[in-house]
């Protein structure tokens, strides 16, 4: 009966293990509504701070403000330009992270072959350990900012690359991250943060009484909306991470039941077996001892 207990010890071994994976698709999905909240809460602010952007801009303010300092049609040919990588602290979430690090890889080889040289930060232990792996160095790298992002984290993201792009050390910063369209639909997606463009205008412009100017109060908004693409990138990727390991775990549990089904078949067909070689045993010896 060595092959029987065999299969039942690989039995025992998949039930616990899929009782592991139901563990983790419960926790994220509770997790992932908690996400799916924040990024809906963000989304009507950005919206309608880039709707007051649109109607203030005029082609005479941006001339005032560095944050709108337009680059090259084809990109930063020469200069200088930084990559900002959302990835998770995390694994077991099919290739979430493997996508985001192949959608920054083309992005990076992209800006390079237009001459521009790139410095690369990353949030998160799966990119940072990506690009330890292949050598390339790390202007900044965070895996402090976990499950819940907040404005502040995004602040501390972008504040130093806001000042390198004033101050004209950079050209363009761009993020990349997961953009949350659904639970089962988390495309990585590369957006360029800095310089500005200005959102376009829906609908007649609006009236404003503009207090103390347009330019006072762009001077405000500008970095603000900067910071709110950074947090809706942070928010929108922990979403996909967790829509992303919810669907890996319930892959998992199903795979694995699948498994146990064929297991237990297995291991009642050789219980069946010996069964019927134990009686054919036994009726055989009792023949041999009539005779």
């Amino acid at each position: 009966m060595a092959k029987g207990r065999e299969l039942k010890g690989r039995i025992k071994s998949v039930e616990g293990t899929r009782k592991i994976t139901r563990t983790m698709e419960m926790v994220a999905t509770s997790k992932l509504k908690r996400a799916q909240d924040r990024v809906v809460a963000a989304r009507p602010y950005a919206t309608s701070l880039a709707q007051v952007i649109a109607d203030l801009y005029t082609p005479e303010l941006a001339e005032r403000f560095p944050l709108l300092r337009q680059p090259a049609a084809t990109g930063p040919s020469g200069g200088r330009a930084a990559v900002l990588l959302l990835t998770s602290n995390r694994g077991l979430a099919g290739a979430f992270n493997s996508n985001l690090i192949r959608e920054a890889r083309s992005l990076i080889e992209r800006l390079e072959r237009s001459g521009a040289a790139v410095d690369v930060h990353v949030v998160g232990r799966k990119g940072i350990g990506y690009f330890r792996y292949t050598g390339r160095p790390l202007a900044t790298q965070r895996t402090d900012i976990g499950d819940r992002p907040t404005a502040e984290h995004a602040s501390e993201l972008v504040q130093d690359v806001m000042r390198d792009f004033i101050a004209r050390r950079l050209d363009a910063v761009y993020v990349v991250y997961a953009k949350f369209n659904s639970a089962i639909s988390t495309p990585p997606v590369s957006e360029m943060v800095l310089p500005v463009t200005p959102p376009e205008r829906k609908g007649p412009a609006r009236d404003y009484i503009l207090l103390p100017s347009a330019e006072a109060i762009l001077s405000e908004l500008l970095p603000l909306y900067v910071r709110n693409a950074v947090y809706r990138a942070l928010v929108e990727t922990v979403a996909g991470e967790q829509g992303a390991r919810r669907t890996a775990m319930k892959n998992a549990t199903d795979n694995a039941g699948d498994m146990l089904n064929i297991l237990r078949r297995t291991y009642n067909r050789a219980r069946q077996a010996q069964i019927t070689q134990e009686i054919a045993e036994i009726v055989g010896g009792a023949e041999a001892l009539k005779g």
